[in-house]
């Protein structure tokens, strides 16, 4: 089981992403009001608590959303779970689809720290069942389909 540390938002793309308390999951869509939602296998992007914290440990002074995650959760390793991983939430169902992305032009976290966790720790899924989430919830490992 894990928790829902924090959920963070852009309104456009390549703007920072913020801190929000509470968001509403959209059924294949996303997070309704975040600019990287839509019809496709990357609508919400969640990221490791712990991986956040490894990396603040090495000096990196960062807020959360930092990576361009949407959902920060503790108690998770995601990248050591394959894809097809249900999570839910409340009422909503996540299907993780992707593992890592491939970072194109290094972010202002790389160029500071010669690395960036999210192209090898952060995970994509998709809202199969849509709902509203906020910070501290639960989140559970579905094992059924």
């Amino acid at each position: 089981m894990g928790k829902i540390i924090g959920i963070c938002i852009s309104e456009k793309r390549g703007t920072a992403k913020h801190e929000v308390e509470m968001a509403k999951l959209v059924e294949d869509w996303g997070i309704e009001g975040d600019a990287h939602a839509g019809h496709w296998h990357r609508q919400v992007s969640l990221l490791s608590y712990e991986k956040i914290e490894a990396f603040r440990a090495k000096g990196a002074d960062i807020p959360l959303g930092a990576f361009g995650e949407n959902l920060i959760v503790e108690g998770y390793d995601f990248r050591n779970l394959p894809v097809g991983t249900r999570f839910s939430c409340g009422d909503a169902l996540l299907e993780m689809t992707q593992i890592g992305k491939e970072c194109h032009s290094h972010c202002e976290i790389f160029k500071r720290m010669g690395e960036c966790i999210m192209p090898r720790e952060g995970v994509f899924a998709v809202v199969l069942r849509g709902g509203t989430i906020q910070k501290g919830d639960t989140i559970e490992l579905v094992t059924e389909k």
